[in-house]
Formats: C-alpha cells, sequence, structure tokens
C-alpha cells in the first residue's frame, strides 16, 4: 500500500461516512486512502468526540499556552481520562503531543513554549532529602492535597509531591525514604528520626481533619440559617 502524505478533510469525512453507514470496512478504506488503521481510527474518534472541523489540518504550527500544558499534564496524570480523551478535552492536535508534555514533566525537563517567560512551567523537579521529602508531604496534607501549591513552595514538580503522597498514603512514611543506590537512606536514619517523621505527618493529618470538621460546622451554620 502506497503512503499518501496528506488527506483533505473531504477524504476524512467521506472515509469516516462509508465505515459508519456500513458500505465499506476499515480495512478496504485504509487501502484505498493510503493510510494506517490507527490513523483512521485517530480520524473516528476526533469525529466522534469534538466534531469535524477538528479534521482540519492546520498548514501552521499549532501553538499550545502554558497552563494549557500543565493541566492537560496533570488531568492525564491524576486519572481523568485516556490521552485520547484528554486531548479532546483541550483540543490538542495529536496523544503523541500529550504524550511527549507527558515524558519531559516526569523526566522534570522544560516544555518549550513560544513564549520564553513560559519555558520554566515544568521544570521544577530536583534531588531532595528524606526529611525535605517529610516536610513536602506534611505540608501538601495539611493543605487539603494541594499539590501545586506545595510544589511551587518547595521548588519541586508537581509529579514528585503527588507521587510521594501517593506512597505515603498507600504504605506509610518508609516509603518516602531513597532506595535507590549502593547507600540508602535507611542506613542513616535513626528511630528518632523514623518517630519524629511519624509525629510530623500525623499533626499534618489532624491539621487537615479539623479543617474538614471546621468545614462541616460552617456549612451546618449556613444551612440552618436557610
Amino acid at each position: 500500500m502506497s503512503r499518501k502524505m496528506k488527506c483533505s478533510l473531504e477524504e476524512k469525512l467521506k472515509g469516516i461516512k462509508e465505515y459508519l453507514s456500513g458500505e465499506k470496512a476499515v480495512i478496504q478504506i485504509c487501502d484505498e486512502m493510503g493510510i494506517h488503521s490507527a490513523t483512521f481510527y485517530d480520524w473516528l474518534k476526533i469525529y466522534n468526540d469534538v466534531g469535524e472541523a477538528n479534521l482540519i489540518v492546520s498548514t501552521k504550527n499549532k501553538y499550545y499556552c502554558d497552563s494549557l500544558k500543565l493541566n492537560a499534564v496533570k488531568d492525564y496524570l491524576a486519572g481523568k481520562g485516556s490521552l485520547r480523551n484528554i486531548c479532546c478535552t483541550y483540543e490538542i492536535s495529536s496523544p503523541r503531543v500529550l504524550s511527549d508534555w507527558i515524558k519531559k514533566y516526569n523526566g522534570h525537563k522544560t516544555i518549550k513554549s513560544h513564549n520564553k517567560q513560559g519555558d520554566r512551567i515544568m521544570t521544577n523537579g530536583r534531588k531532595t532529602t528524606y526529611e525535605e521529602r517529610i516536610e513536602i508531604v506534611a505540608f501538601c496534607i495539611s493543605n487539603n492535597d494541594d499539590y501545586q501549591a506545595t510544589a511551587d513552595k518547595f521548588n519541586v514538580s508537581y509529579q514528585q509531591v503527588y507521587t510521594w503522597v501517593r506512597k505515603y498514603k498507600a504504605n506509610g512514611y518508609e516509603e518516602l525514604i531513597d532506595r535507590r543506590g549502593k547507600r540508602k537512606d535507611t542506613d542513616e536514619i535513626t528511630e528518632s528520626d523514623k518517630l519524629s517523621a511519624q509525629l510530623k505527618l500525623i499533626e499534618a493529618e489532624n491539621r487537615r481533619l479539623k479543617m474538614e470538621i471546621d468545614f462541616l460546622k460552617k456549612l451546618k451554620e449556613v444551612e440552618r440559617r436557610r
């Protein structure tokens, strides 16, 4: 099958409608158009989710603002949808584009922006000590799991904060120990350090619990006034 570089909007719509009407099978349409089946299913997904206008291929590079990039990555990492779903929500041209942002975000690399001031939006990852991770998780928990505010305060990445909090909630404070490399944090952490970490995290959880109780009290007061 010879490969076709680009297909017009009319060609895409013709193939989609032939498939939806049952007139032709995917393999036949792809063979006639000189495209891969994955490409056709991409078109079909876009057509069903956000409409035919989004099938138009622009001759210019598409730019995305920094906040859109960050929100799309955070939504995916939080499990709010698949790559395709997130792309449809934010009108991102391809799952490959979003996947590239995610890889750079997780690797704490710069995601390039047409606005140079925005190039640092996802470059906040850094190495941390065990004590810092305890403090970071405690702050995040006591602030109602505000990952972004915590990342900004401690100059780390959103993904780092999210991962540490998730690990702590799943298996306790010992999950915050860095076990990579030949020399482990475990060898240097005393029983006193462990107890101090436990107390700090318990205090953070108690502060959040108090905030939740106070909020419920306020809510009841509002409901009584009504």
